[in-house]
């Protein structure tokens, strides 16, 4: 079952006893020079899961982010994400429902934090009153106050970083896509970030570093030969006495771990 609009389906009892997935990939194909492809691969992410996707090599966990975003192509396979394959320009669809980050932030270099919200309240129609409220609440928390009204060539990484992430989740997205974000902030602020309040929210972060994500995942899955090779809570790790890391995680294939579907 893959998750929908009916609001019964996303009540906290539904969830628990349901398990619907927010991300479905089905024999994902894209062909890649150099090896760092994907050649069948199969994944399900239910319902507020924060999912950590390691790979070798590295980039086919970021390639397996951006397909999902849409802005990188697949050779085959099908995806369903927020219960749906197909974008949706309507108020209450795909495009409103998720959202995606990438290293760069993505952001115009004239361009202020400020008028980034604005215009990001304005393609998720927000009314104005919503648009207020939630434009304050993502100044406070990603703490845009200082430079607010300054364009993005004139404040620092860090700053053009949160307000991709801000203006990415104004519109209190279903499924957050994060490709290496806010690597410009202090360790531990990053993961302060990261840590996405909502328990029905989805969140796949690709990263090349595991060691770092700790404390704001609790699954993890490894991509090895275009393929998931394993796809384990982190209690898994935790109760072997291994490391989130590429060696930590490839280790659980040596040990009675099953595959696939992981508990949020």
């Amino acid at each position: 079952m893959t998750s929908s609009t009916p609001d019964a389906l996303w009540s906290s009892r539904a969830v628990r006893l349901l398990h619907p997935a927010a991300v479905v990939c089905e024999g994902l194909r894209r062909r890649v020079p150099g090896g760092a492809g994907l050649d069948g691969l199969d994944l399900s992410v239910p319902v507020g899961a924060r999912l950590l996707v390691a790979a070798v090599p590295d980039a086919a966990g970021s390639l397996l982010v951006r397909i999902l975003a849409g802005v990188a192509r697949r050779h085959g396979g099908r995806i369903r994400i927020a219960g749906t394959e197909r974008p949706d320009a309507s108020p209450a669809g795909w495009g409103r429902r998720i959202a995606w980050v990438g290293p760069e932030g993505g952001l115009y270099p004239w361009m202020s934090a400020a008028e980034v919200l604005e215009i990001s309240a304005r393609l998720a129609l927000l009314d104005r009153a919503t648009t207020r409220e939630r434009i304050a609440e993502a100044v406070e928390r990603w703490g845009l106050g200082v430079g607010l009204h300054r364009s993005m060539r004139r404040v620092g990484l860090g700053h053009l970083q949160r307000t991709a992430m801000a203006a990415a989740l104004l519109s209190d997205p279903e499924v957050v896509l994060l490709d290496e974000p806010l690597r410009a902030l202090d360790p531990d602020e990053r993961i302060h970030l990261l840590r996405l309040p909502g328990s029905r929210r989805t969140v796949i972060l690709a990263s090349r570093y595991p060691a770092s994500e700790a404390g704001c995942v609790n699954q993890v899955a490894l991509i090895r030969g275009g393929r998931i090779a394993i796809h384990a809570p982190i209690t898994a790790l935790e109760e072997r006495g291994l490391p989130l890391s590429h060696r930590g995680v490839a280790a659980l294939l040596e040990t009675p771990v099953v595959p696939g579907r992981a508990s949020a």
